[in-house]
C-alpha cells in the first residue's frame, strides 16, 4: 500500500472564533465558526488524526491569545494529534503546549529572528518541534506575513535541518486562501534540500491536489494542511481523508 498522506484540517483562530484570512491579510477576514473547539471536535469526528491550529492574534502579537481552545482540543478529543502555531517565542510557551497534551509546536518568525533559540528547542523538545516556513517570492516571511526576511526558504530549510529539525510546515503566501492549488513543486524542493518531513499548505482546491502532493511522497512530502477547501465545500474532510490513502 502506498503511504498515507497526512491530512491536517485547520483551525486559524482570531477573537476566539474560527477564521481565515486571504494571503494572509488581516483585513481580509471570513467567519467560519464561532467555536474553535467545536469545529476541532467536528473534524475529529470524522476521522482527522491530527488538527493543525494557529493563533492568528497570537502571531500578530506575540504572546499565546486562543491557547485555551487548543489545551481543550488536545485534552478532550482523543486519538488526535494537535499541533499549534503562532505567537510562540519563549521556552515557557513551547512548554505551556507540550505539556499540557499538545503533539507538536510550530516555530515561525522566532526561528528567522532567533535561530539560536529554536535550535534548543529542537534539541530540548525531539519530534515534538516544527519550522514554519511562510514563502513570499522565495524569501521568507514573518510576524504574521507582515514583514519578509533576507532568508531563502531553501537556505533556512537546510540551515534548521543540519541542526536537527525533522519537520518542517512550508506555506506559499501566493497561494493561501486562494483555491488556487498548493505549489507543489517547491514543497518537493524544500522536502529534497531538507531531506526532511514537510507538510504543505496554502492553496489546496481540489482533491486532484492531494494526488499531486502523494506523487512526491517520496521526496519527504508527509501531509497537507486544508482550510479554506473545506470551509467553502470544496469537498469532505472524509473525502480528503479516503483520497490521502491512496491506492495499492
Amino acid at each position: 500500500m502506498t503511504k498515507t498522506l497526512t491530512i491536517y484540517p485547520a483551525i486559524d483562530m482570531r477573537g476566539g472564533r474560527c477564521v481565515r484570512l486571504l494571503q494572509g491579510d488581516y483585513n481580509q477576514e471570513t467567519v467560519y465558526g464561532e467555536s474553535p473547539f467545536d469545529m476541532a471536535k467536528s473534524f475529529a469526528d470524522l476521522g482527522a488524526s491530527w488538527i493543525h491550529m494557529v493563533d492568528l492574534d497570537g502571531a500578530k502579537e506575540g504572546s499565546l491569545v486562543n491557547d485555551s481552545y487548543v489545551l481543550k482540543a488536545a485534552k478532550e478529543l482523543a486519538g488526535v494529534s494537535i499541533q499549534i502555531g503562532g505567537g510562540i517565542r519563549s521556552e515557557k510557551q513551547v512548554a505551556h503546549y507540550l505539556e499540557n497534551g499538545v503533539a507538536r509546536v510550530i516555530l515561525g518568525s522566532v526561528a528567522v529572528r532567533e535561530p539560536a533559540f529554536a535550535e534548543e528547542m529542537i534539541r530540548k523538545y525531539p519530534g515534538h518541534i516544527a519550522i514554519g516556513l511562510d514563502g513570499k517570492s522565495g524569501k521568507v516571511a514573518t510576524d504574521g506575513w507582515l514583514k519578509t526576511s533576507e532568508w531563502s526558504v531553501l537556505d533556512l530549510g537546510k540551515y534548521f535541518a543540519d541542526k536537527g529539525a525533522e519537520w518542517f510546515i512550508f506555506t506559499d503566501i501566493a497561494n493561501d486562501g486562494m483555491l488556487s492549488g498548493p505549489n507543489v513543486s517547491a514543497t518537493a524542493e524544500l522536502a529534497r534540500v531538507t531531506g526532511k518531513n514537510v507538510i504543505a499548505s496554502g492553496g489546496m482546491s481540489r482533491l486532484e491536489d492531494i494526488v499531486s502532493l502523494k506523487e512526491h511522497q517520496a521526496a519527504g512530502i508527509e501531509g497537507v494542511i486544508i482550510g479554506k477547501a473545506l470551509y467553502e465545500n470544496r469537498f469532505t474532510l472524509t473525502e480528503a481523508l479516503t483520497e490521502a490513502e491512496g491506492k495499492a
